[in-house]
């Protein structure tokens, strides 16, 4: 049988205490909400924005690592763990608008991002809206929403796979970006605990490995979103799709060096395709033996790409 953690072991305190190195978790009110960030390591800055249905402790595998190079930065997004769970502001413009005003809050004039899933859009938007404060960005498996996902359908094509995602070469039925759309009903089915299934679902389906992402992980995760207006809040980001697909309309070629990171089992070959169009210095690379949830699955090769990319 497993185990349940304690809640305040659970807490970002505690939890950021744990890692190897000195992490200490921390907030800031900035640009009308309250986020949360957990700060280690010293140099150059690094911010590192996780995605759904995650936190910041997605990069926990990776951060003492990075800390031994650069002041490592893991923030909880607007509606995201620690952080401020607000009724609107969920489109990625608005998001980048949050890390922007936390980077200046931090006293800095410009930062290198990398992203994961939703984090990967907001870390696309900032460079697009302030490319003077931007040094390099990392996307890890996810670009910015594009015209290509307006073409997303609600019913799954003959050869897409409904239940296993993780096979080579399908693409995969994204159901709950649908599901998410929804206003009221998820919190009402996943609220109190029930979170949990849906979460197993995932990671047994988009990650290579399942067991990178352990129990301990699970219950964090679990325990974030374990409210209705947590599970609201992070389908807020999928409800702002359709804004940030006309924001990209007016973007131009991101000019800092931009690095994409897929998953040999997901998103590289999609990545591999889009993104050199959308930068002027663009490298996509494949992480061997991954899924989607990258950081986790190989925090190793994750390091590796990471100081190689930004020095």
């Amino acid at each position: 049988m497993t185990s349940t953690i304690a809640p305040e072991l659970l807490s970002d305190a505690a939890l950021a205490a744990s890692l190897e190195g000195e992490f200490t978790s921390h907030v800031a009110e900035v640009n009308g909400v309250r986020l949360h960030y957990v700060d280690g390591g010293a140099g150059t800055p690094l911010l590192l924005l996780g995605g759904w249905p995650q936190t910041w402790w997605q990069w926990h595998k990776v951060m003492p690592a990075l800390a031994r190079r650069y002041r490592v930065i893991a923030v909880d997004l607007r509606g995201m763990g620690g952080s401020d769970q607000p009724v609107e502001g969920y489109d990625k413009r608005t998001m980048a608008a949050d890390i922007r005003a936390l980077v200046a809050h931090l006293g800095w004039e410009s930062v290198s991002i990398a992203g994961h899933d939703i984090g990967a859009m907001v870390a696309y938007a900032y460079a697009a809206n302030y490319p003077d404060a931007t040094d390099k960005i990392a996307l890890l498996d996810v670009p910015h929403p594009d015209e290509g996902w307006a073409g997303f359908g609600l019913l799954p094509e003959p050869d897409q796979h409904v239940d296993s995602v993780i096979e080579a070469g399908d693409r995969s039925y994204l159901w709950w970006f649908a599901f998410n759309q929804v206003q009221g009903l998820p919190e009402l089915l996943l609220a109190d605990g029930r979170i949990r299934l849906l979460l197993d679902w995932l990671f047994g389906r988009q990650a290579e490995d399942p067991a990178a992402i352990d129990e301990r992980a699970r219950q964090v995760y679990a325990h974030a979103y374990s409210t209705a207006d947590a599970i609201r809040a992070g389908n807020g980001w999928y409800r702002t799709f359709n804004q940030d697909i006309a924001d990209q309309r007016g973007y131009g070629r991101i000019a800092a060096p931009l690095l994409a990171l897929g998953g040999a089992q997901s998103n590289y070959e999609y990545l591999r395709n889009l993104m050199p169009a959308k930068g002027t210095e663009v490298t996509v690379v494949e992480i061997a033996d991954c899924g989607h949830y990258i950081p986790e699955e190989q925090p190793h090769a994750v390091v590796e790409a990471l100081t190689a990319f930004l020095g």
